[in-house]
């Protein structure tokens, strides 16, 4: 068994997380003014499971920044 070492993520990795988290962030809001809207139970349901999904999405992201942060270079690389 080979033992992985975490590597720092580069500059596009980290734009890439953010504007992920960004866009579950939208869902989250969209499905949520959705639900509080709607009257209709079945799409009432489905929404409020796309929100539980897209939190845990956004929640995986947000731990995958967390667990490289301390690999992240202390000085801007040129």
């Amino acid at each position: 068994m080979q033992s992985t070492q975490m590597q720092a993520l580069s500059g596009k990795e980290v734009e890439y997380i953010a504007d992920s988290i960004s866009n579950e962030d939208l869902l989250i809001k969209q499905l949520a003014a959705t639900a509080g809207s709607t009257q209709n139970s079945t799409v009432h349901q489905i929404c409020t499971q796309q929100i539980q999904s897209h939190t845990q999405h956004m929640d995986a992201l947000v731990q995958l920044l967390h667990q490289h942060q301390q690999y992240a270079p202390t000085q801007p690389q040129q």
